[in-house]
């Protein structure tokens, strides 16, 4: 690949016609690597000797033969036997190069000689003299002298400035190398790997045109195919690349690796791993450079270097790296390169990048610097310490890999305290892995033998934390708390005020107001460090139980980490103040939030051992809310089963089902999950509606399914409750469900005093229910200017609370919820709902029990209308004894009468009663 070479050519042949005329010359091509120094020697000696007009004689040095004396000029004088193998004096040397000087010219005198001399950085130094010496005298001899040199090693030196002539081979240009990949049938994106990854060099780009004209680069492994590119790299590095020139590309494709730039004085500081003593020239290392930022031709070279030298060279770049204050995942990604990390700094970095990459939300990149770190040599204590920082890493996508890591932390600890830190670390993974009874035994174990009592009651006491997760530890724990009440330090004791007062508000023990006086004087205190977020963890849940929902925030956000930092599942404070979080939003009515903040944590935990149910639970209803109820079933059938474990998470996932039966309309399976969760609350003492108010769902349930004097019952036992705590939350939502089971006047009463409270109060959701029953009730008792007022009220809170969803028509976000939809069907119906009695006739059915109703009044069977509307048949049997309360009938066969007679009775609301058959739904048999 000869092109561009014009000026090559031309000076040769004025060299060479005046070598002919007797006036000898000599032509020095000076060139770095690949560019075709040999390729040019080989065309100039073809072209001057083509016509016999010049003889040729060639030599080629090598690097093996450096060290032995008149190597080269053996090479041009093989049969004379006189010429010395060992480095004669001054003198001695003299005389042997005008002899051998003396018989080339009597050869040149018969013929004109072209020497050809390859690699001359090669020579001995004793033929490099001779050349010299044979350039000094050449102007006389009818001789040519053309000699090649790499740049990479040195600046060339001219044998003799008045005699020759220094021509420097030029790397291919671009618009060279694009005729060529065109020439061959390259397309735009292959042409510009040849420009860029040939960095002009001849024979880089001959390789990458005849690759690429087999296939793109880099090819599947499962292809192999021969890559003449990578070979001719090979080729160089071990075969024809002098030891530096090697040396300098290893260490500039390593340092090239990455997205880090290699530290200042990296090349100085490598070169005692290079066998050549000398420095490499600037120029060689700025080439070098520029093609080494490609990665076909770096990953040439590495695959050609040798493990042993790319580890040396990465270890030696992460110390500069380390020492210039480059950030600690650029030194630790070098030190991945290592089989293992030797020294203390090391094992520092790569610790201080996994925080690094964990704070930015790389989880699995700090896995792996920590799991590296650990590979090394380390003391007990650093490898306890590591060992829980990865496994609290670790934790929420492998439980077992977390709690395994955790226990190590332990077991390498010897330090009594120490002990404890991570024996509550163990205990917090254990508790999201759903093994409460492992947690409380690791704890146990951490606190026996030891002699300090402050530390046995801190240990107690975040016992009771974990207890919290079982329903008969949970009971024994409160009772200890409160012996070591009077007594516990002041470090530990708001965190056993907090508990106290945890349980005794699910008890109905507590009002708000106490659980407040309790709480907020404590919140100044000093606290443990250990037992810090603990109490946080308990104080912002007594906050939140008391509506005070900013305040809670706060408390949380003061603890947890930002996305995208993965959250710490090794403590349980930290586990207290999520949920805190997440219930704060939902009950705030901000789904969004709910839904950004923990879906990323419950999906990666989704499969991995940690099952969360309280989490899982707010984003499944803060899915219903949003109006992705089919998503909210999905994020539900995650944590699976509770099995044996009591804790109270399951009570919130069994309240979370319930609120979507009911929103799907199937109203004994939200009673049978409402009845689940108040089981699970009574084992637990916890009779207050505060976290999940069970009794009112069920309340609800069991007007929808006819039955009232269950209903009242468990809504009267609620709103008992619900005043004992005293927020307008749970005094409104208990007066709400009180409305449904009593109906009539005292439901507006109640419905009425539910609004007035929940109107100040920070509870979106409940008001907007709250206010669409009141304007419904206010219809149904002829009303309905002010029933309207109050549903259009409704409407207007919903849609604060709706989150943005794609509109499928032009692209532009609309606006979408549960509520929502809930607002706008009480509006269509109360704007033409004529004046029935309250709670009986057609105007009382739901849209869903009109649909039913129809159908069978028109003859279709209980299978019919549930494979017609996609119903379970328990959901259609339960719409239907609503209905007929509603409708005050008994058998079937009175629905199509019934109809008939409110249409007539009330022509507007004709229209809204009238039902047709689904398309699909099967005729009339």
């Amino acid at each position: 690949m000869l092109l561009e070479r014009d000026d090559v050519w031309s000076a040769a042949a004025a060299a060479a016609g005046a070598a002919r005329a007797g006036n000898g010359r000599w032509m020095l091509l000076a060139a770095a690597a690949g560019l075709g120094r040999s390729a040019a020697l080989d065309a100039i000696v073809r072209r001057e000797t083509a016509d016999g007009a010049m003889r040729a004689v060639h030599a080629r040095c090598a690097p093996e033969e450096r060290e032995f004396p008149f190597g080269l000029v053996r090479q041009v004088f093989p049969e004379d036997e006189d010429v010395p193998f060992s480095a004669p004096a001054g003198p001695d040397e003299q005389r042997v190069s005008h002899r051998l000087v003396t018989r080339l010219a009597r050869s040149a005198a018969e013929r004109p000689v072209l020497l050809a001399v390859d690699d001359l950085h090669h020579a001995d130094e004793q033929s490099r003299r001779w050349i010299g010496y044979l350039a000094r005298r050449i102007a006389e001899l009818p001789v040519l002298l053309v000699l090649t040199e790499c740049l990479d090693q040195s600046d060339p030196t001219p044998p003799a400035p008045d005699h020759g002539m220094c021509v420097a081979l030029r790397s291919l240009s671009a618009s060279a190398v694009t005729r060529l990949a065109r020439a061959a049938g390259l397309d735009e994106e292959q042409t510009a790997t040849c420009v860029e990854a040939g960095a002009g060099n001849p024979a880089l780009v001959q390789a990458l045109v005849a690759d690429l004209g087999e296939g793109p680069l880099p090819r599947s492994p499962s292809a192999p195919a021969r890559s003449r590119y990578r070979d001719t790299i090979t080729d160089w590095l071990r075969h024809r690349a002098d030891p530096r020139s090697r040396h300098v590309c290893v260490a500039l494709a390593v340092a090239a690796e990455g997205d880090t730039p290699a530290a200042p004085g990296f090349l100085d500081r490598t070169a005692d791993l290079s066998p050549h003593p000398h420095p490499p020239s600037a120029r060689s290392v700025r080439r070098l450079g520029g093609l080494m930022r490609h990665p076909l031709a770096r990953e040439a070279v590495l695959a050609a270097a040798e493990p042993d030298e790319t580890a040396a060279l990465h270890a030696c770049l992460a110390e500069l790296l380390d020492q210039s204050g480059a950030p600690a995942t650029a030194v630790a990604d070098r030190l991945l390169h290592l089989d293992r990390p030797t020294g203390g700094w090391m094992a520092r970095a790569l610790a201080e990048a996994a925080e690094e990459a964990a704070s930015a939300g790389r989880v699995a990149e700090a896995t792996a610097y920590l799991r590296h770190a650990l590979s090394g040599p380390l003391d007990a204590d650093r490898r306890a310490t590591l060992s829980l920082r990865l496994g609290a890493l670790e934790l929420p996508h492998s439980a077992t890999a977390g709690i395994r890591r955790l226990s190590t932390g332990l077991e390498l600890h010897t330090d009594v305290r120490e002990r404890a830190a991570a024996a509550h670390a163990l205990s917090a993974a254990l508790v999201a892995g759903r093994r409460t009874d492992i947690a409380l035994r690791v704890l146990h174990q951490a606190g026996r033998g030891a002699d300090d009592d402050e530390l046995v009651q801190e240990l107690q006491t975040l016992a009771a934390l974990i207890s919290s997760h079982d329903a008969v530890a949970w009971r024994s724990a409160v009772a200890g708390l409160r012996v070591l009440a009077p007594t516990a330090p002041a470090t530990i004791e708001p965190l056993v005020c907090g508990l106290i007062t945890e349980y005794e508000a699910g008890a109905g023990l507590c009002s708000a107001a106490e659980a407040l006086r309790r709480i907020r004087p404590r919140l100044t205190a000093p606290v443990h460090p250990r037992l810090r977020t603990a109490w946080l963890g308990s104080a912002g849940t007594l906050l939140q139980w008391a509506d005070c929902l900013p305040e809670a925030r706060r408390l949380a956000d003061s603890c947890l980490p930002a996305p995208p930092t993965p959250p710490d599942l090794t403590d349980a404070g930290l586990q207290c103040l999520h949920s805190v979080r997440a219930e704060a939003a939902l009950w705030a009515g901000d789904f969004t939030r709910v839904l950004a903040e923990n879906t990323p944590l419950v999906e990666a935990s989704a499969g991995h051992g940690v099952r969360l149910p309280h989490l899982v639970a707010m984003v499944a209803t803060a899915c219903s809310e949003a109006g992705r109820r089919t998503a909210a079933w999905e994020v539900l059938a995650a944590p699976g089963t509770s099995g044996a474990d009591s804790s109270w998470e399951w009570n919130e996932l069994s309240y979370a089902r319930a609120l979507l039966h009911a929103a799907d309309g199937d109203w004994q399976a939200a009673l049978d999950e409402h009845l689940a969760c108040g089981a699970g609350q009574d084992a637990r003492d916890f009779v207050s509606p505060v976290a999940t108010p069970w009794r009112s769902g069920a309340a609800l349930a069991l007007v929808r399914l006819g039955r009232l004097a269950e209903a009242r019952e468990l809504a009267e036992e609620e709103l008992r409750h619900a005043r004992t705590w005293g927020t307008a939350r749970t005094i409104g939502r208990a007066l709400r469900a009180h409305a449904a089971a009593v109906g009539g006047r005292l439901a507006l009463e109640s419905l009425t005093e539910a609004v007035e409270l929940l109107r100040p109060s920070p509870a979106p959701v409940e008001l907007t229910e709250a206010l669409v029953d009141l304007g419904r009730a206010h219809i149904e008792a002829g009303n309905g200017r002010k029933g309207r007022d109050r549903l259009r009220e409704a409407h207007t809170v919903a849609q604060r609370l709706a989150v943005a969803a794609p509109d499928a028509g032009n692209g532009a976000p609309s606006l979408s919820g549960r509520l929502l939809g809930v607002t706008e069907e009480a509006l269509r119906e109360g704007r033409v709902r004529g004046r029935t009695q309250a709670g009986t006739g057609c105007a009382a059915l739901t849209a869903a029990e009109r649909r039913i109703v129809g159908l069978a009044a028109g003859g279709h069977s209980n299978a019919q209308i549930s494979a017609a509307l996609h119903l379970t048949r328990r959901t259609v049997e339960s719409h239907l004894t609503s209905a007929y309360r509603k409708l005050q009938v008994t058998r079937r066969t009175q629905l199509a009468a019934v109809l008939a007679r409110d249409t007539d009775a009330t022509a507007p609301a004709a229209t809204m009663m009238a039902v047709t058959t689904p398309a699909g739904a099967p005729g009339r048999p």
